[in-house]
């Protein structure tokens, strides 16, 4: 053999070792199973943190919401009231002037009995 037999061969050789080390760093430094399975669970709570956040707003969104109609519905009452005791007040005068009042334009419908029933109407 001469010695250009033995520089192709040991060139063959070279590129036989850094191929075989080519192959093995990247294979080493491909991403392992655990490591993706840790990035799918990353993406998981962080989807779940994100509903959270989301349903966390919604329900402060209710609770604001819920104070409010209480206050109107506070407000309404209060009203229904009011004018009850005013109607009780001019009933009560126009008798004390001799007369009668009027009925009623129409009776009482059975939806709203139960929510006059306080106010001896």
């Amino acid at each position: 053999m001469s010695g250009e037999s033995w520089a192709a061969i040991s060139a063959v050789g070279a590129a036989a070792v850094t191929l075989g080390g080519t192959v093995y760093t990247a294979r080493a430094s491909r991403r392992s199973a655990s490591q993706e399975r840790r990035d799918d669970f990353r993406v998981v709570t962080d989807r779940m943190q994100h509903e959270l956040d989301r349903l966390g707003k919604r329900i402060d969104e209710q609770e604001l919401e819920s104070v409010q109609q209480r206050a109107r519905l506070a407000g309404q009452e209060y009203t229904i009231r009011y004018l009850a005791g005013w109607v009780r007040s001019m009933v009560g005068f126009v008798r004390a002037s001799g007369l009668e009042p009027p009925p009623a334009p129409q009776p009482v419908p059975e939806d709203v009995r139960p929510f006059l029933q306080g106010l001896d109407v």
